[in-house]
């Protein structure tokens, strides 16, 4: 119990019981909670794995699960279950009994390190908000163009030039701490290198994997990662393998969005090689580049892929995850399930795209798997595996990311791990966020708050007890 009250920065105040004990309804102290692991301890979270539990709560607690990701869920709602009463501060729980598991396999958090380093300290913080929140993926979209902060062994000029500075890079080291951090959080760390496009910080140290771009002739600097050079998949192989060797997940996210065709188009080696090869549009490039990238990841390994890798045809494995990201999602998520591939989904959950306050409630009313139910019954929602909220970095860096991804992640995480709902008026899904959402998301808000996590009020004026 002491460490239940150092979490939730209640105290816990021993005059208060015998008062308690003469209310009616009171049923007695939490004299203990037993934990019961059915199954052996397993050493990383994966994909897939069992998060399901069964909490008992009496005067003699039991938390029961196949699995210690389970346990782990299990404890933190367990934490969450108290709360303050109205009377002298005192803290109580109600005697209750909850079968729990998550609905989405996948439920993520994106972070971008290129637009703005992020500290090792920001990056603890923004796990522990997630184990919060029951989020198990933390998706790390490492470098961009503006910056290269993954420190190579084997190619150390990549930061060396290409970061912001030499203090802002991820050593094996860090990137070690990080995966241990969430891992003991039941939180999986993916990385992702976007490849060909988003490159710029590479050519830096590597200029010849880049290409060289024109304009009626007048040259105008390097462009995405040149898709016929084999130097550009020597570096691409060594450094994978070398990132793979730190990263424990199977999953790798090799990009492939907003490539800049009219560069490869610009390029008059490229279009010779277009000429000779019978091809009549740059996305064949696209196409030729991803197909020769994803193999690189290993038989072992498993690729995820932003939606325009899809689009432009790449033949992809049944492993393979498509991450939607554009506005045209639910056309795009029917097209996908058709041809048999599992998906994650983030369009409608850009976390950078700002309202005004109370903007998750947006994020709140998207379910992708009422999304396509609601234009097509025929196809395996199932697929549909998961999501992710993105917090790209444009405008985000030590100082805000925390109160900018938080409360609103919430709505995101609520929606991936609960129940469906299933309120239907005149045959279609109701998407309106029922009231009682809004109470739970400002009580969990100040939690957060208790738990030193700064996330920022949800939805307008109100207050928190025992955050300040």
């Amino acid at each position: 119990m002491k460490r239940i009250a150092h979490r939730t920065r209640i105290s816990l105040r021993k005059r208060n019981v015998r008062d308690a004990e003469h209310n009616d309804k009171h049923l007695g102290k939490i004299v203990r909670l037993d934990l019961k692991l059915t199954s052996p301890c397993e050493e990383y979270p994966y994909f897939g794995m069992d998060e399901s539990y069964n909490l008992t709560i009496a005067t003699q607690s039991l938390l029961v699960s196949n699995s210690v990701w389970g346990i782990l869920r299990g404890m933190e709602t367990f934490s969450q279950l108290f709360y303050l009463a109205d009377v002298n501060y005192e803290v109580r729980i109600n005697k209750t009994e909850i079968y729990d598991y998550p609905r989405y396999a996948h439920r993520g958090l994106l972070i971008d390190t290129s637009r703005h380093y992020l500290s090792l300290t920001k990056i603890q913080k923004t796990l522990d908000a997630m184990a919060m929140n029951k989020m198990n993926v933390l998706h790390w979209h490492i470098v961009d163009d503006q910056s290269f902060p993954y420190k190579s062994d084997k190619f150390p000029d990549l930061s060396r030039m290409g970061a912001y500075h030499p203090s802002m890079v991820y050593d094996k080291q860090a990137i070690e701490g990080v995966i241990n951090y969430a891992k003991n959080r039941g939180i999986r760390v993916i990385p992702e290198f976007d490849v060909p496009g988003h490159t710029s910080s590479w050519g830096v140290a590597y200029p010849n994997i880049l290409t060289r771009c024109y304009q009626n002739g007048q040259y105008l600097g390097l462009g995405p990662m040149n898709p016929i050079h084999n130097v550009t998949y020597k570096l691409l192989q060594d450094l994978f393998r070398e990132v793979q060797e730190r990263f424990p997940d199977k999953y790798f996210h090799v990009g492939g969005d907003e490539v800049e065709l009219d560069c490869w188009e610009s390029n008059t080696e490229l279009r010779e090689y277009m000429t000779q090869h019978d091809m009549t549009s740059a996305t064949q490039l696209h196409s030729l580049f991803m197909a020769n990238v994803i193999p690189l990841l290993g038989n072992n390994a498993k690729a995820i892929v932003w939606q325009e890798v899809y689009d432009e045809d790449v033949t992809l494995s049944n492993g393979t995850l498509i991450h939607v990201w554009k506005d045209n999602d639910i056309n795009e998520m029917i097209s996908i399930l058709r041809d048999g591939h599992q998906l994650i989904y983030s369009s409608a959950w850009y976390l950078d795209h700002l309202k005004s306050g109370g903007d998750w409630a947006d994020f709140y009313q998207a379910d992708p798997r009422q999304m396509v139910r609601r234009y097509d019954n025929d196809v395996k929602v199932e697929n549909i595996v998961g999501g992710e909220a993105c917090m790209w970095g444009e405008v985000v860096n030590d100082f805000n990311i925390i109160s900018r991804v938080w409360p609103r992640a919430s709505a995101v995480a609520e929606k991936l791990w609960s129940a469906e709902i299933n309120s239907v008026h005149e045959g279609f899904y109701d998407y309106r966020v029922p009231n009682d959402v809004y109470s739970r998301l400002e009580e969990h808000t100040c939690r957060m708050n208790r738990r030193g996590i700064h996330a920022q009020p949800p939805s307008g004026p109100g207050f928190c007890l025992g955050s300040v």
